[in-house]
């Protein structure tokens, strides 16, 4: 049987800069890898099943577009392969009612929401006009289970009418009616951040959500602008959802308290900035990668 130290699955074109630094990196550090994509996944799913091919690690970002992949990772997993956040865990993260929750129990500042039920399971709604005004106007409407650049998100909905149009797009989802949460100006820029959890280590950007644009944060403004908070929100985010790799985004208000906004996104873009203006600075994903690597060697030591 062949093994090899990482499998990597990916359809999404705009992932091929961040995984050709993927084999990259581990290649220098004398790791083998394997790529998995539409071309080779069914003859990667016979060999496995012949038990002719086998891996240490597994690093999936295909699964969640192509049932094949999620085949294919099952298998993986029953031959005690290490997938990186197992497909179970993540259905539950990506909830956002259930994170909604979650994260109130665990003592992390969430916008005040209202979780609506699927229109499959319960047609009729009753919000009054007390309950939409808690939100405030304008505010926002998420699909819970509907993840990934903002897909069906409204983010400045003005009526119940707006709520109950959005319900009918997706009748199997519930639906967040979140408060609108603005950013405070730290010398000139909107105080709004992405924190990535990377293989066991925190990791904080600046985001802009208006114009969508990193920039790194530095040490400097970390301690200027007392922003070692971050961290410890996506610790707690992370010892709460136990996924290897996922993103999240912290606002820091005029009041001085830190909401985290977007709760869990699983399947992080890793489009490099130097390529794509709205992409990760490419710091932040040599880092990620380093991280990666990072765990497979510590997991491969014991």
């Amino acid at each position: 049987m062949e093994t090899f130290n990482l499998g990597l699955a990916y359809v999404w074109e705009y992932d091929q800069s961040f995984i050709s630094l993927i084999e990259e990196t581990f290649h220098s550090a004398g790791l083998t890898t394997y790529l998995i994509n539409y071309h080779n996944v069914q003859e990667t799913i016979q060999k496995v099943i012949r038990k002719e091919l086998s891996f240490n690690f597994y690093f999936d970002r295909a699964w969640d577009v192509e049932h094949d992949f999620k085949e294919l990772g099952k298998l993986i997993a029953r031959k005690r392969t290490v997938l990186f956040n197992p497909y179970k865990k993540v259905l539950h993260a990506i909830d956002k009612a259930s994170m909604h929750l979650e994260f109130i129990t665990a003592g992390l500042n969430v916008p005040h929401s209202i979780i609506v039920p699927p229109h499959n399971i319960k047609q009729e709604i009753y919000i009054s006009l007390d309950d939409l005004s808690i939100l405030g106007r304008p505010f926002i409407i998420k699909p819970c289970n509907t993840t990934g650049g903002g897909i069906g998100v409204v983010t400045g909905a003005e009526s119940l009418k707006e709520v109950l149009n959005e319900r009918m797009k997706n009748t199997e989802d519930k639906y967040l009616l979140q408060e609108k949460v603005y950013p405070t100006i730290l010398e000139g820029k909107r105080a709004w951040f992405r924190c990535f959890w990377a293989f066991d280590k925190p990791i904080a950007v600046w985001w802009d959500d208006l114009i969508h644009i990193y920039s790194k944060l530095t040490p400097e403004e970390i301690n200027k602008f007392e922003l070692k908070k971050l961290f410890q929100i996506t610790r707690k985010i992370s010892a709460l959802i136990n996924l290897d790799f996922f993103s999240t985004e912290t606002v820091l208000t005029d009041e001085g308290k830190f909401i985290v906004i977007d709760y869990v996104n699983d399947q992080c873009d890793m489009r490099l900035q130097s390529e794509h203006p709205d992409g990760v600075p490419d710091i932040i994903v040599k880092q990620i990668i380093l991280n990666l690597l990072n765990k497979v060697n510590k997991l491969l030591r014991k």
